[in-house]
């Protein structure tokens, strides 16, 4: 099924004064994390935070998503997952490196965001040859491996009404096709991108 770019108007404004401090604590804490590792994890690069955040305001105050299920695919320290908490979205979050799941959960629960993470592969079972297909050198860090994620959330890619992710360049051609395989009808993929910055779009029938 095709993607459909949707053109989401955000308007020019200053982060909420809570919303600000929680990003600036979370960059804290991530480059600390980076400063404290003698080899750094693969693939893990923070997201520019109040831009998505701006994004994920506008689609519920515009209600562009058909409900409020999100899920953040590689969702590192869960800053995006508990940023569409703060907006009452019901958020999850998948990652496949341990050690950030703990730092996520830690911060989750110094704030009190509601927010499950789950440590795995946000790659459907029923796709992993799929994405292990589209894979080459330059994705290697990335990891196509299927596991149990979605068995413990209790929840299917298509149960997700909106999909955050941020692709690697390379990686963009693998995230957009499962979502495309994936997810439900309607349902919305954001994403960032250095270049591109923010994008939206809806999975659409042919």
């Amino acid at each position: 099924m095709p993607l459909q770019e949707i053109e989401v108007r955000i308007p020019e404004s200053r982060l909420p004064a809570d919303v600000a401090e929680f990003i600036d604590e979370a960059n804290e804490r991530i480059r600390n994390f980076i400063d404290d590792r003698p080899v750094r994890i693969s693939g893990f690069v923070p997201s520019d935070f109040d831009q998505v955040y701006f994004a994920l305001e506008a689609i519920a105050e515009q209600r562009i998503a058909a409900g409020d299920v999100f899920c953040e695919w590689g969702c590192g320290f869960g800053i995006v997952a508990m940023l569409a908490a703060a907006l009452e979205f019901q958020s999850y979050g998948i990652e496949i490196e341990n050690s950030l799941i703990v730092e996520a959960t830690q911060l989750a629960e110094d704030y009190d965001v509601p927010v499950d993470f789950v440590c795995g592969s946000f790659v459907p079972r029923e796709l992993e040859e799929t994405a292990e297909a589209m894979f080459n050198s330059e994705l290697a860090w990335l990891d196509a491996r299927a596991d149990e994620a979605y068995e413990q959330l209790g929840l299917q890619p298509c149960d997700f009404d909106l999909v955050y992710a941020f692709p690697w360049p390379g990686e963009e051609d693998v995230i957009t096709t499962l979502f495309e395989e994936s997810a439900a009808m309607g349902a919305l993929l954001l994403t960032f991108g250095q270049m591109d910055g923010v994008r939206v779009r809806r999975k659409v029938a042919r």
